[in-house]
């Protein structure tokens, strides 16, 4: 937490000091209460009540003059907040190795259900589309905010061909730009009345990530690197997840093929991007990259004044400090 005008929490100092003084004049009443009253006459004229409640509402008032004076100086916290609008492509390999068994039961049907649920739980501000790259890219669902509709696509997805990430990489910047183009020149719904100035200021762009997945290496198509300048031209950061164990293997009716991912092509497709490097070798590992990803986007950091939060505390501290007062010794704090 830090402070917009720390100084203000001077004011701290005189409340502690009112503890203080408190502490001190009940500590010198207990002391001439004693000295001057023989102790039967004091048990009659001061009976033993719960020292709790003697101490409770002034307690309380000294919490709310903190809250108070806390709120003044203008508190602020880094929160994470969702974003108004952003965009996700979800890009799926698809080719012939991602029939390995070698994550349960096979590598594709383990991919899809984690991104189906990684789709699922994005924020519902985060409109998703999906690729499906073989020896080719296909995009499979438009961005949208139609979940379902994604989530149906990535479902039904096949293993056939080849593996061209860099074509992943193209399609989804071009779709990314599509959007970005469609809101652009989206018209304006609201009102305009006689003599209303219009701002011509060009909105913010939409945030937009690529998560991409891929058990082997670029066979078709433009090449990895190729892609780095699409993403960047569509301010599009792409996150990669190099996908299934390096002992790997599929039969293709002739002879066993090994089919391990190529870490350093993508972890350089991240990296040269803005994005993130995974590795996923299990079903479990997979969740757990596309959760911690899913952390991460559609999010954004803010700083935010939680003044209001401080100046209620105080307030329901004085209420309920009043309240107990009038309630048990009949008269205010």
């Amino acid at each position: 937490m830090s402070f917009t005008d720390p100084l203000i929490l001077l004011a701290l100092v005189p409340v502690a000091g009112l503890a203080a003084a408190y502490l001190v004049i009940q500590r010198r009443r207990t002391r001439y209460a004693v000295r001057f009253a023989t102790l039967p006459m004091l048990d009659r004229v001061a009976p033993a009540r719960p020292r709790w409640r003697r101490h409770l509402a002034t307690g309380l008032v000294l919490l709310a003059l903190a809250a108070f004076a806390t709120a003044a100086a203008g508190p602020q916290m880094q929160l994470r907040v969702p974003y108004e609008r952003a965009t996700v492509i979800v890009a799926i390999d698809v080719s012939g190795s991602m029939e390995a068994q070698d994550v349960m039961p096979d590598r594709l049907t383990a991919a899809k259900q984690a991104a189906v649920e990684f789709v699922r739980e994005l924020p519902p501000t985060v409109q998703v589309g999906a690729v499906a790259f073989s020896g080719e890219a296909d995009l499979v669902a438009p961005v949208t905010s139609d979940r379902a509709l994604v989530e149906d696509s990535i479902a039904a997805l096949q293993a056939q061909g080849g593996t061209a990430i860099g074509e992943a990489v193209f399609a989804s910047a071009a779709e990314v730009v599509r959007q970005a183009t469609a809101d652009a020149t989206a018209p304006d719904d609201g009102p305009s009345g006689p003599g209303e100035v219009l701002d011509d200021a060009p909105a913010d762009p939409v945030p937009a990530r690529l998560v991409l997945l891929s058990d082997g290496y670029n066979t078709a198509g433009r090449s990895p690197a190729e892609s780095v300048r699409a993403a960047l031209d569509a301010e599009m950061p792409v996150s990669t997840i190099a996908y299934g164990t390096p002992t790997g293997v599929i039969d293709n009716g002739m002879r066993t093929q090994s089919v391990p991912a190529d870490d350093q092509s993508l972890r350089t497709l991240a990296e040269q991007t803005g994005g993130h490097f995974y590795r996923a070798e299990s079903g479990a590992e997979l969740d757990q990259v596309y959760e911690d990803i899913g952390s991460a986007i559609g999010w954004r950091t803010e700083t935010t004044l939680v003044t209001t939060p401080l100046v209620l505390l105080g307030l329901a501290l004085t209420i309920t400090a009043t309240a107990l007062s009038l309630r048990w010794f009949s008269r205010l704090v």
